[in-house]
């Protein structure tokens, strides 16, 4: 097992940027890396102190950077190794750090490696994908693809057919399949060491970490779970040993066997579209969160709604429950990791106000783990369904429009002309933008800003602070949960319904408010029980004493 998360990362807020959407330094329509080093000072002001990338290296751009061409290089259209190395000392100075996007399951077709296993002629780099070679054909079940270049025979691919996936090995060969070959395989491990360096290459240059794209795909076969936590616990290791400060945080999908496999954290949501876990029950009935982070409140046959909406009717014990058991099983190893949004997912704003999103983020910033703010989430833009397919995005391209920064068709996200934009605007007049929100000492942006603030002041509020549910119920009621730590106590309070409720807390409490949105008061009866009432759509956070 590897050492004990840094802990620099125990007091993490991760900050996730779409790099060709954030910022266009240059005119070209297209965010990059200057961009984002040009609103270091308003992430620092938001108080994240982690940002997360997604990819940023040289690539056809058939799925948006994670078709990776060279995982040494950086994109052209993003700037230089120079300019990378500019934004890893400017955000250290501020005392931030910086994750990349790693894409170990597959390369682009365009990759070097894959053009040398896919010629006619014997290479070394034959076996670093999957190929059923000749007339063999039996694919178990594995999606594969066959006509593409001058090798006989059809390569296994894990998404789109640009994508064909590297060979990490298999846990037990199948019969007859002479084409999956067992993990210590000397091509297999020469795989394995290839993707080694390019961390390496990486933190040597400053990088803090990595984001692990689909982490428990890569080692096939009956055992595959045993085979990938083998393979992460050795890289983890080797990371902890060689690079103690950085850290590993996966799309995995459950805490409990990502971070037994030696990640510092994970996203706690749905994978099944990867059959690595099956649908989450309590995150669906909590957000509604489906493959990925897809946050909607709309009713569909047989779907309940979410916990968050003004409906809401949602089952927040089976969320809770599971949080708890994550949190038990890792503890001490490593972090569950909610999120707002992501790249993957319609934006969570989508079906909600304002006002439901500040009843949201209380609840996302005052748990456990290490929190994930997607980008724009922080001022609620909308997800829009007209943009369609934008580089292998199709429905995701709507959470991936520009950040809105100012008003004005161009929301100040570049001076190219909008036909140039990577993607149109939000086009509604009424689209929040960060310098009319930063105005407003009620807006989104500045209850989140005030939000995250009292988090880091409190370690209570933070990721290793004790949470104990006290009204977690079934459907239709506020969730009461306390927050332990530091030698403090907190109380948050949620109820995103449009209606009032009342609970009622055993003994007379004596707190004292400290953030919220809406109505909230005490009543203290002569029976030694306390009722809490919550106006409708309204949060807030007690401290004791």
């Amino acid at each position: 097992m590897s050492a004990p998360t840094p802990e620099w990362f125990k007091h993490a807020v991760i900050y996730q940027i779409y790099p060709q959407s954030f910022c266009d330094s240059n005119g070209d329509g297209i965010g990059d890396l200057q961009g984002i080093i040009s609103k270091l000072d308003y992430l620092e002001s938001l108080h994240v102190n982690t940002l997360w990338l997604n990819p940023i290296f040289d690539s056809p751009f058939g799925d948006a950077g994670y078709d990776v061409r060279d995982y040494r290089q950086v994109a052209a259209r993003y700037g230089t190794l120079d300019d990378l190395r500019e934004l890893f000392r400017e955000a250290h100075r501020r005392g931030m750090h910086v994750l990349l996007d790693l894409v170990p399951g597959h390369t682009s077709i365009e990759h070097p490696w894959f053009q040398a296993a896919v010629s006619a002629e014997k290479t070394p780099y034959d076996n670093y994908y999957m190929f059923t070679d000749g007339e063999e054909d039996d694919q178990r079940g594995y999606r594969f693809i066959s006509g593409y270049g001058p090798r006989n025979g059809f390569f296994m691919t894990n998404f789109f057919y640009f994508q064909p996936a590297l060979n990490y090995g298999f846990t037990e060969c199948a019969p007859g399949c002479s084409w999956q070959l067992p993990v210590d395989a000397p091509d297999v491990q020469r795989v394995r060491e290839e993707i080694r360096q390019i961390m390496k290459y990486w933190l040597d240059m400053g990088c803090d970490g990595f984001r692990v794209d689909m982490a428990a795909s890569l080692v096939r076969g009956k055992e595959n779970l045993a085979g990938v936590t083998a393979l992460w616990r050795e890289y983890s290791a080797w990371v902890r040993q060689n690079y103690p400060e950085a850290v590993l945080l996966s799309e995995w999908g459950y805490p409990k066997e990502s971070i037994n496999a030696g990640f510092d954290a994970d996203f706690l949501l749905s994978m099944a579209g990867l059959n690595v876990i099956d649908l989450r029950k309590g995150y669906k009935e909590l957000f509604r969160w489906e493959k990925y982070v897809s946050n909607t409140d709309e009713l569909r046959p047989g779907s309940p709604r979410s916990f968050f909406c003004r409906e809401s009717s949602g089952n927040t014990r089976s969320f809770s429950n599971e949080l708890q058991d994550h949190i038990l099983c890792t503890r001490g190893r490593g972090f569950v990791s909610i999120v707002t949004g992501s790249h993957d997912a319609h934006r969570i704003r989508k079906g909600r106000s304002l006002e439901d999103l500040k009843v949201a983020y209380t609840a996302i910033f005052s748990l456990p783990g290490v929190p994930v703010l997607y980008y724009g989430d922080e001022i609620g833009m909308r997800y829009l369904p007209q943009v369609g397919n934008v580089e292998g995005s199709y429905h995701r391209g709507g959470s991936r429009s520009p950040m809105q920064w100012t008003p004005g068709e161009k929301v100040g996200f570049s001076t190219a002309p909008l036909e140039k934009f990577y993607i149109m605007p939000d086009p509604d007049q009424d689209r929040p933008d960060v310098e009319t929100q930063a105005a407003q000492p009620e807006s989104l942006l500045n209850y989140t800003r005030a939000l995250l603030e009292l988090r880091h002041a409190h370690p209570a509020l933070a990721s290793e602070g004790e949470y104990r549910p006290l009204v977690s119920e079934t459907a239709d009621a506020p969730w009461v949960y306390e927050r332990i730590g530091g030698g403090e106590r907190f109380l948050v309070a949620l109820n995103p319904a449009a209606v009032p409720h009342r609970v009622e807390l055993p003994g007379h409490i004596a707190l004292t408010s400290v953030f919220g949105y809406g109505e909230a008061s005490f009543e203290h009866r002569s029976d030694g029980v306390t009722e809490l009432i919550l106006g409708p759509v309204s949060a807030r956070i007690w401290r004791e004493g």
